[in-house]
């Protein structure tokens, strides 16, 4: 996946511009353009379109790694949920937003089965259990630097970052300064769950990426 900060980038489409000029002004602070009302104008074309602070991200559709890495972790996690009273796992596109300028599409998240039921989103901040990002060397710094500390300051319990060159997951917890790096094995139990999920990591990257 590549994400694209998109003020006063270059790659930012001349469609985009045209709509919402004030927001590309040259030297206008990142964080003052972009909100929820004019994020939801932008066109259904296939990308992702995330703000965090006023600052819009940009993300095409990710790499077919990448869909297979997420979609093996997806079927471990969701199976492991189905049946409880807990929660349930979504794939991106899922709204989780709070205010008017912080939005966001995580790769995977595992959302509250009450707060599921009782809308279809966007959800709040407060009903995620889990969120996991799939990392590329252009998702970088809005994974590393914007997300993790946005979901990290807003208390979402585990945030797992997937490094698929590397095979292996960052986990951070709301109070970490640094994350654990597992590449052997990572255990998830959400508050209500009787007993941990336990995922071997090497046996999913090589089923996922089949090697």
């Amino acid at each position: 996946m590549r994400a694209f900060h998109a003020l006063g980038s270059t790659l930012v489409s001349a469609e985009l511009r045209f709509r919402f000029p004030g927001a590309y002004r040259m030297g206008m602070p990142a964080r003052a353009g972009w909100t929820v009302d004019m994020l939801e104008s932008l066109p259904d074309d296939g990308q992702r379109y995330e703000i965090v602070d006023g600052e819009l991200f940009v993300t095409p559709a990710p790499a077919r790694s990448h869909q297979l890495v997420l979609a093996a972790l997806f079927s471990r996690l969701e199976a492991y949920l189905r049946a409880s009273t807990v929660g349930r796992l979504l794939f991106a596109p899922v709204d989780v937003r709070r205010g008017p300028k912080r939005n966001v599409q995580p790769d995977l998240l595992a959302v509250r089965l009450d707060a599921l039921r009782a809308n279809e989103g966007p959800f709040d901040f407060s009903d995620v259990l889990l969120v996991v990002e799939a990392l590329s060397p252009t998702t970088a710094r809005a994974d590393w630097h914007v997300k993790r500390p946005l979901y990290q300051s807003v208390g979402i319990p585990q945030y797992w970052l997937v490094d698929i060159d590397a095979r292996s997951i960052h986990r951070w917890l709301p109070s970490d300064d640094r994350p654990q790096v597992l590449a052997d094995r990572i255990e998830w139990q959400p508050v209500g769950m009787d007993v941990p999920l336990v995922i071997d990591i090497v046996a999913m990257f090589r089923e996922a990426l089949e090697d």
